[in-house]
């Protein structure tokens, strides 16, 4: 892909877990780590990496366990365990604390749990487009199943695999295409390339077990609700105009999260960074930006 043309490729061992990542940008630029959600990788970044490049910053992109060109092991799914992998990523890289930490869809999740763990590394934290187990919302969202069928599908023991052996690149356009404003944004390029890499041995097994973890995610963030009250850090949400949470992801990170701001994204649908890229990385660049000025 070519906007990837300047992406370095590499890989860190964490506890015995390859976690494969792309680098890009100066090194001595300010930090964004860019956590991918699901059924997608790093790449999922692709577009918003010219122009964030351009404004200085230096971008890590992991693929999380089990997606991409990471491993596929059989545990460690929770996005505690998660957030700790890409914690391993920045360390591989001698990278104490990113100017902001980003994930989308589950990768928010990690996000999230990222900053649960890890405060003193997340200055800042951006929310794109998710709901986040141990909220409200995210209770309310898992009980609607016609929105969000795929949570009570991809949990269900083994079934999901069986059904979708051999009919990986069905059952991912159907995906990408219902969560899109504009479904051609994701171009046939990167559809085939993520079809490649959840065709291969566990690959979408492993993007089951994020789901299958959600019971665990909901207890840790409750705990961690519990014991240390809400998240300190500037938190912004990004949220599609043509998406289902444009109203309501202000709102529900509030239970959270001590400073939230909103911003909504135009023209887009579930997958922001790739339906209005310039949209998404001028508010990211923007929000990270505020912190280096500090």
């Amino acid at each position: 892909m070519t906007q990837f043309s300047v992406v370095h490729p590499s890989s860190a061992d964490v506890d015995g877990v390859r976690i494969h990542f792309r680098v890009a940008g100066p090194e001595d630029g300010p930090v964004l780590l860019l956590i991918h959600g699901y059924p997608e990788m790093g790449i999922t970044w692709r577009k918003v990496v010219a122009p964030l490049t351009a404004a200085g910053f230096r971008l890590v992109m992991p693929d999380l366990r089990g997606a991409g060109g990471s491993a596929r092991p059989l545990t460690g799914y929770d996005k505690s365990t998660l957030a700790a992998d890409l914690a391993g990523v920045l360390d591989s890289l001698g990278i104490k604390a990113p100017a902001a930490v980003v994930g989308h869809d589950i990768g928010a999740m990690v996000a999230f749990a990222f900053a649960r763990r890890f405060p003193e590394r997340t200055p800042r934290l951006a929310i794109l487009d998710s709901v986040i187990p141990g909220t409200d919302m995210f209770d309310e969202v898992s009980r609607d199943g016609t929105k969000v069928w795929h949570f009570h599908f991809h949990q269900a023991p083994d079934l999901p695999e069986a059904l979708t052996q051999g009919r990986e690149a069905i059952y991912l356009e159907r995906y990408y295409h219902d969560m899109a404003f504009n479904p051609s944004a994701i171009e046939e390029e990167a559809f085939e390339f993520y079809v490649r890499h959840f065709s291969q041995p566990g690959g979408m097994r492993a993007g089951f077990e994020l789901y299958r973890s959600f019971a665990q995610d909901v207890a840790d963030n409750r705990a961690w609700q519990e014991q240390q009250g809400p998240l300190k850090m500037p938190l912004l949400a990004l949220a599609g105009s043509g998406g289902r949470y444009a109203t309501r992801i202000g709102p529900m990170l509030e239970e959270m999260a001590q400073s939230v701001s909103v911003t909504v994204i135009p023209n887009a649908g579930h997958w922001l960074a790739e339906e209005n890229p310039e949209a998404v990385a001028d508010a990211l660049a923007t929000f990270a930006s505020q912190e280096n000025a500090q």
